[in-house]
C-alpha cells in the first residue's frame, strides 16, 4: 500500500504542478503577445480559468494524501492518541464517501451543461479538428470537458482518502504490536 500511496502522490502533485505550469505559460505567452502584436490569443484568457480548476482539484487530493490540508483541532487534539487514530479513520471514510459524491454530481453537472460551447475556446477547438480532420478535437471547444473537473477531482480525492486510510490503519495496526 506505500507503493500504491508513493504514486498517488506523485501523480497528484505533477497534475497540479502541470496545470500550474501551463496557466502560468499561457498567461505569460498571452501577455506578450498583447504587448507586442497588440492581440490576445483567443482562448487565452478562459483556459487558464479551466486549468486552475483542474490544478485545484490536483493540489486538494495531493494535500490530503499527505496530511497537509486545513483541519480544526482544537477538540481533536485534547482526546487520546489512539482515540484520534480512530477519529481520522472515520474521517478518511467519510473523505472517500464525499469524494465519490463530488464525482457524481460533477458528472452529472457536465452532462447536463456539458455540451454548451465554451466561447473563447469553440473557435480554436473547431479549427484545430478542421484542420487536423480529427472530428473529435471539437470536445476541447466545449464547456463539459473543463466542468468535468470536479468529477475528476472527486475521484482524486477518493484515491487519496483510500489511501490515506490504508496508511492510517497499517500504523494503527502496527502501534497494537
Amino acid at each position: 500500500m506505500h507503493r500504491f500511496n508513493a504514486i498517488l502522490r506523485r501523480v497528484f502533485a505533477f497534475g497540479s504542478g502541470l496545470s500550474m505550469a501551463l496557466v502560468f505559460a499561457i498567461i505569460f505567452v498571452n501577455s506578450l503577445r498583447r504587448y507586442i502584436v497588440g492581440q490576445s490569443v483567443p482562448w487565452g484568457e478562459e483556459l487558464p480559468i479551466y486549468l486552475t480548476v483542474y490544478g485545484v482539484m490536483f493540489g486538494v487530493a495531493w494535500a490530503y494524501s499527505v496530511d497537509q490540508h486545513i483541519r480544526f483541532t482544537i477538540l481533536v487534539d485534547m482526546i487520546k492518541r489512539r482515540t484520534r487514530e480512530k477519529l481520522y479513520l472515520a474521517v478518511d471514510v467519510v473523505t472517500m464517501i464525499s469524494g465519490l459524491c463530488l464525482a457524481y454530481s460533477g458528472h452529472m453537472f457536465a452532462m447536463r451543461r456539458g455540451n454548451l460551447a465554451s466561447s473563447g475556446l469553440k473557435s480554436t477547438a473547431d479549427s484545430l479538428a478542421q484542420s487536423t480532420g480529427i472530428e473529435a478535437l471539437t470536445w476541447i471547444g466545449k464547456v463539459g470537458t473543463w466542468q468535468y473537473a470536479m468529477a475528476i477531482g472527486g475521484v482524486l480525492l477518493a484515491l487519496a482518502a483510500f489511501g490515506k486510510f490504508f496508511e492510517r490503519y497499517d500504523a494503527l495496526k502496527g502501534g497494537q504490536r
